[in-house]
């Protein structure tokens, strides 16, 4: 089953991060970006937030969650939709968390002699 647009702008406007937080469709779930980064998923309509020992700091001992069959395991969040300064402090810790992604190549351009 594919996550609705409605839900994902429900959790981008509850963290209330503005244009910093942004989102992709993939597959037909979505993938929210921080700073450029991936920080977490929704897929059926559930929050997946990315495993980061921040993020565990944060959340304490959470179980793991995998998002869709063979996914590696994340934080499902819940309760943290209704609290956005909660869910706002665990975005903003696991994009700290993570590494900037590579910076892409240029295309070349192909030459038609």
């Amino acid at each position: 089953m594919a996550s609705h647009a409605g839900f994902v702008e429900y959790v981008c406007a509850q963290a209330g991060l503005g244009p910093a937080l942004n989102h992709r469709k993939m597959f037909g779930e979505y993938a929210l970006y921080l700073d450029g980064r991936v920080v977490a998923l929704i897929c059926d309509d559930q929050l997946f937030l990315k495993p980061t020992a921040a993020g565990e700091a944060l959340l304490g001992r959470a179980p793991a969650h995998h998002p869709y069959p063979n996914a590696r395991a994340h934080f499902r969040l819940d309760a943290e939709l209704d609290t956005p300064g909660r869910l706002q402090q665990l975005l903003i810790a696991t994009a700290a968390a993570l590494p900037l992604p590579p910076p892409k190549k240029p295309r070349r351009t192909r030459r038609n002699d």
